[in-house]
């Protein structure tokens, strides 16, 4: 009976955890998105962008990413929070795959 117990708070904990420091995010369609970047995390080459319709997109850059910033590629250290972009993104099952992502101002 205990050893229940303490596998049910454990897993509770651990789902708690889990939540609180995960971010939720949402899958879109393929297709182009405008909105502003809540988070860089440059060790994972990683932003969240949060869309002008309220949904906030998880994409990691791979090889193939093209950034630019008024027609200029750019490296990823141009990213900051607050910075608004458009995206063009391809929907591969759950995951979201930034094909390009153009900083606007």
């Amino acid at each position: 009976m205990i050893t229940k117990t303490l596998k049910s708070v454990a897993f509770l904990g651990i789902f708690l955890f889990m939540v609180s420091c995960g971010e939720t995010t949402d899958t879109v369609e393929s297709g182009t998105y405008q909105g502003t970047i809540e988070e860089v995390e440059a060790s994972k080459d990683e932003i969240y962008v949060k869309t002008d319709d309220n949904k906030t997109l998880e994409l990691y850059f791979k090889e193939n990413t093209e950034l630019t910033r008024n027609g200029s590629t750019v490296e990823f250290s141009e990213l900051k929070e607050g910075q608004k972009v458009e995206v063009e993104v391809e929907k591969v099952g759950k995951r979201l795959d930034p094909i390009s992502v153009k900083i606007m101002e």
